[in-house]
């Protein structure tokens, strides 16, 4: 595990996970999901629906990638998952609807200190997302996020879901640096995992307040949010 001041010399491009790390996807989604929710006359909890959510759309994501087939877009996996979520709850749905739903994914507003934190450390690194995201979802998300990314690119470029280790080869590739001249960061364990594994360094942003997990593959810094990485690796 590097020291802080190791990374600082050796890092050229810190690169983000962006739905749960850049934009806060569980506060959108429940603000989205609840008045939708309260029309379909559902008396659950808006945020547990939302968790159920992305909980079936991980789990179908990681099912697609193992099947090693095509690359199943994130839109449609986006589409199954909000369709069974709805089903679990017993919710009438049309397909308009189930596509309404995956399509706020693209208006996600940043966590609060992300676009300060980002221009902190875009005064020093390249600064890349690498997402789950299809590329045309991507291009969208730009203009209500507002963070100008020196590149984003989508899985699909690796033809697989994170944390498969093609992904990550792939956006090093891409940018064109060593995979250790890279400072991955997620707000979930999954993604540090992944990318850590792959040979790049990883960052955990800890908003959540949860244990990493028992892995070898544990990250070089844990941090309590974006700001406080942007604090020690500028």
């Amino acid at each position: 595990m590097a020291t802080v001041d190791a990374l600082k010399k050796k890092i050229k491009v810190v690169m983000f996970d962006q739905y749960g790390t850049v934009v806060d996807m569980q506060k959108g989604l429940t603000e989205i999901a609840t008045p939708f929710l309260k029309g379909k006359g559902w008396t659950g909890n808006p945020g547990s629906f939302v968790t159920w959510w992305r909980r079936t759309h991980f789990e179908n994501s990681m099912i697609d990638a193992l099947l090693h087939k095509e690359h199943t877009p994130y839109r449609e996996i986006g589409h199954r998952a909000v369709a069974y979520t709805l089903d679990r709850a017993g919710i009438s749905y049309t397909d308009d609807e189930v596509r309404y739903l995956v399509g706020c994914i693209e208006k996600l507003k940043c966590f609060p200190d992300v676009p300060e934190a980002l221009a902190r450390l875009q005064t020093r690194y390249k600064i890349v997302v690498l997402s789950n995201g299809d590329p045309d979802m991507l291009e969208a998300a730009k203009a209500y996020h507002g963070v100008p990314f020196d590149n984003v690119i989508s899985v699909a470029e690796a033809n697989s879901f994170k944390p498969h280790v093609a992904t990550y080869t792939k956006a090093a590739e891409i940018i064109g640096v060593r995979m250790d001249e890279v400072l991955f960061v997620a707000n979930h364990a999954f993604d540090c995992l992944g990318a850590k594994a792959a040979g790049m360094h990883s960052a955990f942003i800890d908003r959540r307040k949860r244990p990493f997990g028992g892995t070898p593959h544990q990250p070089d810094l844990w941090v309590d949010d974006m700001k406080s990485l942007a604090d020690r690796m500028v």
